[in-house]
């Protein structure tokens, strides 16, 4: 179907989470024959390297986006505004150098505006078509529609069925006319793995300085808990692998490891970053999510799914471990279908475009 066609696959670089899902997207555009490159940088683009070592890599600059140490983040990122816009200019420009030189037949950028061209067909992927926004939130969500409607197809990585697991982000009246849901897709369960044995297996990642302090918060309660605990701290780029009384910390762990020490742990801690959600639920579990302060979109993941049941949700200022250990039986997340049937279909249909 897409035999030896050369695909740039490109993820945001906020954060682990897009750079995780496009891991199974990456996957079967193998298994179909396509050449994937890959594009990205820092973290992400060691997450990538480390699951398809093989494969053609490419650095693509992102914007150093950095959040307050408040819970409010209105100011942070206005003050950065200017800077993203100017990061999309960019890459638009980038990719321009590039496509020729890496002789693309087409691109699938995460999350990415800049990556696209007239000139060869060119994906979105998101879950967020209806984003929340710390300011001016109407008009960003129309300045977000129209940059979705500049690219040939936007995969929606969602189940079709509102609510999905997206809730409002994902699903709406005005749902724009390229976009094709996916699925929910995780690199969780792609293949057998033993299970590792921990009371707690907390994993972690995103912006600083949020993400340094959750690492303290947890590491602060962890280490008078008594068991078997794991601290992964979302930084593949900056190995480490230590014991800290209980706690096993390691900067980063491989998909089949990290499903290994999550389906195997008394609890799971973690952030409510979505590509986590979908990782959750195709391992069947449960777990104590914390939104990032200020967050919009995981503080609205949190409050949806505080109302499903399907998580228990903390805020970092109140995190309390002990009382999680005690109350996580009462919450049950169901295994959902994954998202292959879906993908594949939007696979075939960029293959058609490609003709």
């Amino acid at each position: 179907m897409l035999k030896g066609k050369r695909i740039l696959v490109a993820p945001l670089d906020w954060g682990l989470g897009h750079s995780a899902r496009c891991v199974p997207i990456i996957q079967q555009l193998i298994e179909s024959g396509a050449v994937p490159v890959i594009g990205a940088d820092r973290g992400p683009l060691a997450l990538l390297r480390a699951e398809f070592p093989e494969l053609e890599h490419v650095r693509i600059p992102g914007v150093d986006v950095r959040y307050s140490k408040t819970s409010n983040q209105l100011w942070s990122m206005a003050r950065q505004f200017p800077a993203m816009v100017r990061s999309v200019q960019a890459e638009r420009a980038l990719f321009d150098r590039l496509r020729g030189r890496l002789r693309l037949d087409a691109v699938i950028s995460d999350q990415r505006f800049g990556l696209r061209s007239p000139e060869l067909p060119s994906v979105l992927i998101t879950h967020q078509v209806f984003p929340f926004t710390p300011f001016a939130q109407a008009a960003l969500r129309k300045l977000n529609l129209r940059h979705i409607a500049r690219f040939d197809r936007c995969w929606v990585m969602d189940e079709p069925q509102a609510p999905g697991l997206a809730g409002e982000l994902s699903h709406g009246a005005a749902l724009p006319k390229n976009a094709r849901y996916i699925g929910t897709l995780s690199r969780m369960g792609m293949h057998e793995t033993a299970r590792e044995r921990y009371d707690i297996a907390a994993v972690i990642s995103g912006p600083e300085p949020q993400r340094t302090l959750l690492e303290h918060r947890l590491m602060e309660q962890l280490g008078r808990i008594a068991g078997n605990h794991l601290l992964v701290v979302g930084q593949p780029d900056k190995p480490r692998n230590e014991r800290s009384g209980s706690v096993s910390i390691r900067s980063h762990m491989s998909g089949d490891e990290l499903a290994g020490a999550m389906s195997g742990a008394r609890l799971i801690v973690s952030r409510s970053g979505y590509t986590t959600l979908m990782d959750l639920a195709a391992l069947g579990r449960s777990a104590l999510i914390i939104p990032t302060p200020g967050q919009q979109e995981q503080e609205y993941l949190g409050r949806l799914h505080a109302r499903t049941g399907r998580f228990l949700v903390q805020s970092q200022e109140s995190i309390d471990l002990m009382a999680a250990m005690k109350s996580i039986g009462k919450h049950e997340a169901t295994a959902r279908a994954n998202g292959n049937e879906l993908l594949a279909a939007a696979l075939h249909e960029l293959a058609g475009l490609m003709a």
